[in-house]
């Protein structure tokens, strides 16, 4: 989910606490802070010698023992822009860093509003080969041009 629409489904009820909702159906504790929001920048090699960027927004959530603590809809978008100057004028995808059992980053992939809760929901993120055309081995009966052969892949 892009920041603009993740920030426009908060202002609808600003008032509404918010709760993230893990890949596996587990809750993130409902009096999660927000200790870090910032726009990350990756860039890199892929294995077929192509150089990428990608950037996010990425929400830091820590849990403490301040149990009463609740971060409001409205809150959470006021600390997000805040962090305008950091995060730029990109429409920027947002994720979640959450420590469980290890720190992990979730995609924010849904929105829905109930009882006073706006629940957002986390995806996960997988690694991927973006070279594909060049880096998977042939279909049966075709020459091989995969990373193993020589060609242009790792």
């Amino acid at each position: 989910m892009k920041t603009s629409e993740f920030k426009q489904l908060l202002t609808k009820h600003p008032e509404y606490d918010v709760q993230f909702i893990l890949p596996n159906g587990g809750l993130v504790p409902l009096h999660a802070h927000i200790t870090e929001v910032g726009r990350v920048d990756k860039t890199f090699l892929d294995c077929g010698a192509t150089v990428r960027k990608v950037s996010y927004l990425c929400l830091q959530s820590w849990v403490a023992d301040d149990v009463d603590h609740r971060l409001p809809a409205g809150k959470l978008v006021e600390i997000i822009d805040r962090a305008a100057p950091i995060l730029g004028a990109d429409d920027l995808e947002v994720e979640l860093e959450y420590e469980g059992t290890l720190i992990s980053q979730y995609p924010v992939v849904a929105i829905a509003s109930d009882h006073h809760l706006h629940i957002i929901r986390l995806g996960v993120k997988h690694t991927d080969c973006l070279a594909k055309e060049i880096c998977l081995p042939p279909a049966k009966g075709e020459e091989s041009s995969s990373c193993c052969s020589g060609t242009g892949c790792c």
